[in-house]
């Protein structure tokens, strides 16, 4: 054998070796690939799971959100609806005050039972609505419930703060002050 085909013939051994090498690596590859695979997949699965529980977590919260959102709203609008029903006479009732006022002068010109028949007649209608007059005279003075007109000097001791004269009547609608009582307090 001539040395070209010694080393033709080592060259090819050479390659065979090299292949069947590569063929055998290949081989442990795919052996080992599905265990990889496998744990990939493992991997993969256990972050899909993880990613959509993180979902679920988001969802619940903005689902909680919007139902106590929605609660809050059906409260607060059924507290405004009560609200309107019981207060929504109340600038009728405001308009209404000058005429009660009107009727007390005119008990207090006259003795006509026709009108004290009227005014008791309207009070009472009234009162049934929630409208409440306030009993001040002779009460401390309070400046959330009276305005003072003016102040006098007071007689006794003991009338000093106190409510001597009214000279408005005040009133209550469904116990929420709607008129202050104008009154004259003792100093």
């Amino acid at each position: 054998m001539s040395n070209k085909e010694k080393h033709s013939k080592d060259k090819t051994t050479e390659d065979l070796l090299k292949a069947a090498e590569q063929a055998v690596n290949d081989e442990a590859a795919k052996e080992q690939a599905p265990e990889d695979a496998a744990e990939t997949t493992e991997s993969g699965e256990a972050d899909k799971v993880q990613e959509m529980g993180e979902k679920l977590a988001e969802l619940n919260d903005k689902y909680l959100r919007l139902y106590s959102e929605y609660e809050n709203y059906r409260k607060r609008t059924t507290q405004e609806k009560a609200d309107l029903l019981i207060n929504g006479s109340r600038e009728m009732m405001k308009a209404i005050l000058p005429v009660i006022d009107d009727f007390e002068r005119a008990l207090a010109a006259t003795e006509d039972e026709g009108v004290k028949l009227i005014y008791n007649k309207m009070l009472k209608i009234l009162e049934q609505k929630g409208l409440k007059a306030m009993e001040v005279k002779g009460e401390k003075f309070d400046e959330n419930l009276h305005e003072a007109i003016t102040r006098i000097p007071a007689a006794e001791e003991a009338q000093k703060g106190l409510v001597v004269d009214v000279v408005e009547k005040g009133y209550y609608l469904n116990d929420k002050v709607l008129r202050y009582a104008k009154v004259v307090v003792a100093f």
